[in-house]
């Protein structure tokens, strides 16, 4: 008897080691998540740094195997059939593939089935992330016709020499930097001045993730917008970072947990006049072509991970020399498995 659903885990080597605030790492986990007969198609996946354990993940789609209620026929059934509880990228796994599955039955492209705008070609960021500016120049040559690069900082000891070794290299790319929760208020403070004199475009995450007031105290104090990552996780988040004063939010599916809380969170943001970062953890193209659908609300959008990834076992979004994503109108999600890359 085929099972209504089973997962796989995927390593996902990267390209190089990738250098944050946490910690150094060259490989990441992964879960592809298949409905019976491979009628829709999901991923869990998330850092090790958000302390969600993978037999967290691994139990609820257990018990969600188990549910006799049929699969959904209406996105507006998704969220009940799944439910609120759990780790949130194993509700996110689910979540894209029952979309998935309700769009490929339909014929449609995930956007249509959504009823959100159609996806124009738009840049993405590609992520920096190396502990020498030695590093990093040479990264930031090598992509001379990327129009956004993104800085993994939050060490504080040699931050802003990465910093300026980039803006050296490349005079002219918009630089965003991203310190993943790794500087404390003071430093985040006297560092903002450099980034101000070396026209950093935006600012992610400086403080860690429930100093809600401390972002907003930084924010009274730049002009450079600073961006909500890791304190970004439910609606009431959205509405703490606004009143606050930040003035963006990045909004990951696998942290929210999915399409249909990621929408509503979304038009949350933009109501509340915050911009919208569409961002992506080290992910497939199953996770990241089902974000690309949801281009048209981004202010700024952040879908490097395929570039990032040596083993991509999926083929999806793309990602053209200057930086633009693009999708396929193909039914669902619109991904295919890679014929020339596996992850193990």
């Amino acid at each position: 008897m085929t099972p209504n659903l089973s997962w796989q885990k995927l390593t996902l080597h990267l390209k190089n080691p990738f250098s944050l605030s946490y910690g150094v790492s060259e490989v990441r986990s992964a879960f592809w998540i298949r409905l019976k007969n491979d009628e829709g198609w999901g991923e869990g996946t998330i850092p090790p740094y958000y302390g969600i354990s993978e037999q967290e993940m691994v139990t609820f789609w257990q018990v969600a195997a188990e549910n006799p209620e049929a699969f959904p026929d209406k996105v507006n059934q998704i969220t009940d059939w799944i439910g609120t509880e759990g780790p949130a990228p194993a509700r996110c796994a689910l979540d894209l593939a029952f979309h998935d599955r309700l769009a490929r039955h339909l014929n449609l492209p995930l956007h249509k089935l959504l009823v959100i705008p159609t996806p124009e070609p738009k840049p993405s960021a590609f992520t920096i992330a190396t502990d020498t500016p030695e590093a990093a120049e040479e990264m930031a040559i090598s992509l001379k016709s990327f129009p956004i690069i993104k800085l993994k900082l939050g060490r504080d000891s040699n931050d802003i020499d990465i910093l300026r070794a980039v803006r050296h290299a490349r005079p002219g790319v918009r630089i965003w930097v991203d310190a993943n929760a790794g500087w404390c208020l003071d430093d985040a403070i006297r560092l903002s001045r450099d980034l101000e004199m070396l026209h950093v475009e935006l600012l992610e995450q400086p403080l860690e993730k429930l100093d809600f007031e401390g972002m907003g105290s930084l924010q009274s104090k730049t002009s450079i917008p600073i961006v909500a990552d890791e304190s970004v996780r439910t609606p009431d988040d959205i509405d703490a970072l606004a009143k606050c004063g930040v003035k963006g939010v990045n909004v990951k599916l696998m942290k929210v947990g999915g399409l249909s809380p990621g929408l509503k969170m979304i038009k949350q943001a933009k109501d509340l006049g915050l911009k919208v970062m569409l961002g992506c953890m080290i992910e497939t193209a199953i996770g990241t072509t089902a974000m690309a659908h949801l281009s048209g609300f981004a202010d700024w959008l952040d879908l490097d991970a395929s570039l990032l990834i040596a083993n991509d076992p999926f083929m999806g979004m793309t990602i053209d020399e200057n930086a633009m994503v693009h999708i396929q109108p193909k039914p669902g999600i619109g991904v295919i498995k890679s014929a020339s890359k596996t992850a193990n």
